[in-house]
């Protein structure tokens, strides 16, 4: 038996660290990019629901594309994955921060509107280029599947720290902007109403100033981690198989995937649930500062929240071991329906939001962890199903983080639409009923909708990794007893088949009449079946017990040859017996 090595610490670690790049970048636009485009940039409602709807979609579009020419792409001596991580690091860092630069000679809306999209477009290609072949990645460092589970464990606590990293460092930017803002605002209820806009040339300066040094840090952040994984990780060739693979065209490739079951519900219950908490969080800031009237403790509820959620993490790890994924992601997803029912209630309490935070967070961990810990489940369903094609890890990957991002976009752009319909203005100082109202809509019942309908494809989820495993080990630390049952069954056959010859014989002595004939050429008939199913049967018996231990060849070979004595013996008699 061959015994798996394993995969090294420092391997995973280093492994882990490359997810940093794009949680901190994601935390930081779906924080922050929304207040930035309304307040600092100082687009309407309809413009910033543009950029980030379209932004979203040209990333959920490149992801697959990315994906397919990644497993088409040729093994070059680092590796067939590594060299896109490599070449996407420095153009991504300075796309990141050309994200959060406003223009200054550009004044027209439509103009900002159509720098900020072609900037966020190209931010989200060259981020594709670094996280699908990354996240492809983990098919390809060694081990076996437990591994495999323990590296995107590893893999999570080190983004979920990342996340509290960028929402600290977030955190800072907006809670400068709402100072300013209301420092601003007091100032005008003395010279104007208070529904008046701020002026963004002599208030909001410090702001834009803090945003973009907010994005150099992220940026360098986002250069050291790519170096960890470059340095750190060596890109493992995939198991050599005997069959001839084939590559299947890009749309067959897409058919083939959708009509996956196991693929097919994970997918769907993913983006239903990624919907939801997008939808949530994506709001979380503007609920804070209008709803709940909590704009100065933004920053600590969003610690809580990330918090929770890093602790959460290696929390769940242990749970889904012990009781299986399916029911760790029902868990896990539910807790998040009483808090934020709770929270919608009475979102003024601090305390009390600061304990639906927690809870929320260990719901977060939930869809953070779990559906990407049973992908390489499907993934190795599929290579079993299909084991004749190759190389559609990636497209697994990048279909999948197109789904999630095509969730986030629709999520982020319809928040943002329906806050125009319902009177939203930037940088108003008071809003109506009606903003507080959709805000507070948007935080929990719509999500709660999403996030019911993401359980339900859950539940129809069919792969079982518990039992995949178990069976696994079975076959293969204890191939002897599996062979010695074989071989009592063999032993059971061949007993019928001599069994069967000695009837036939007598059969044929004391029968000569002519309706005994025809008895004899029914056993005749009989026989002849059953020795072509011993000899097909044994001899597949025979080679699996030569491949798990050489000790059993001469006794696979003398039953051969009395297998063949009897097929000898059976065509003679079947000879006869029909002529």
């Amino acid at each position: 038996m061959k015994v798996s090595s394993g995969i090294p610490l420092a391997r995973k670690l280093c492994y882990a660290v490359g997810g940093v790049p794009y949680q901190l970048t994601s935390v930081a636009i779906g924080v922050s990019l929304q207040i930035f485009l309304l307040e600092v940039a100082q687009l309407d409602a309809f413009s910033t629901s543009i950029i980030l709807f379209v932004s979203r979609a040209w990333d959920a579009v490149t992801d697959p594309l990315v994906g397919y020419l990644v497993s088409r792409s040729k093994r070059t001596a680092i590796g067939k994955l590594t060299p896109w991580v490599v070449l996407s690091t420095p153009f991504g860092v300075l796309s990141y921060v050309l994200l959060w630069f406003v223009p200054r000679d550009i004044h027209k809306t439509s103009l900002k509107t159509t720098w900020f999209v072609a900037t966020a477009c190209l931010f989200e290609t060259l981020m594709s280029g670094y996280n699908v072949p990354y996240l492809s990645l983990s098919m390809f460092l060694g081990g076996d599947k437990r591994d495999r589970d323990s590296v995107t464990a590893y893999r999570m606590c080190v983004e979920m720290i990342a996340m509290l990293l960028a929402s600290v460092i977030q955190g800072q930017v907006v809670a400068q902007y709402n100072t300013e803002k209301q420092e601003a605002c007091e100032h005008l209820q003395h010279d104007g109403p208070p529904s008046s806009s701020l002026p963004h040339v002599a208030s909001l300066q410090e702001t834009e100033k803090a945003f973009l040094i907010s994005s150099m840090v992220i940026g360098g952040l986002f250069f050291i981690s790519s170096i960890v994984l470059f340095l750190g990780v060596k890109e493992q060739q995939g198991p050599v198989s005997s069959i001839h693979k084939v590559r299947p065209s890009y749309i067959n490739s897409l058919k083939m995937l959708i009509c996956h079951i196991g693929y097919q519900r994970l997918v769907l219950g993913f983006v239903f649930s990624a919907f939801a908490f997008q939808t949530s969080l994506g709001s979380f800031a503007l609920f804070c500062s209008l709803a709940s009237g909590l704009s100065d403790q933004f920053q600590h509820l969003l610690l809580a929240l990330l918090v929770s959620a890093s602790v959460a993490v290696p929390v769940w790890q242990v749970v889904l071991l012990r009781i299986g994924k399916k029911a760790t992601v029902f868990i896990g997803l539910s807790l998040f329906i009483p808090a934020s029912i709770i929270v919608a209630c009475v979102p003024s309490n601090f305390p009390v939001f600061v304990m639906m935070c927690i809870l929320m967070g260990f719901s977060v961990a939930t869809i953070f962890l779990l559906p990407w810990s049973m992908l390489p489940d499907v993934v190795d369903d599929f290579a079993l199903t299909y084991p004749s094609y190759k190389d559609l890890e990636p497209l697994f990957f990048s279909c999948y983080a197109f789904c999630n991002k095509l969730a986030g976009g629709l999520a982020v752009g319809l928040s943002t639409l329906i806050l125009q319909f319902v009177g939203y203005r930037a940088g108003a100082c008071h809003h109506g009923d009606g903003v507080v109202t959709a805000l507070t809509v948007l935080f929990s019942p719509v999500p709660i909708v999403l996030l019911l309908i993401g359980m339900t494809f859950f539940y129809s989820y069919p792969i079982n990794e518990r039992q995949c495993l178990s069976s696994q080990e079975a076959a293969t630390v204890h191939p002897e007893s599996a062979s010695s049952s074989s071989e009592q069954r063999e032993s059971k056959e061949q007993h019928a088949g001599v069994t069967a010859i000695s009837h036939l014989n007598t059969s044929q002595k004391s029968n000569t009449s002519p309706r005994a004939g025809n008895h004899v050429k029914n056993d005749a008939v009989r026989l002849s079946v059953i020795s072509i199913d011993l000899n097909s049967a044994n001899d597949s018996k025979s080679v699996f017990r030569s491949d798990v231990n050489h000790k059993y060849d001469r006794r696979s070979i003398g039953t051969q040859q009395r297998l063949m004595e009897v097929s000898r013996c059976s065509k003679k008699r079947s000879k006869v017996s029909w002529v």
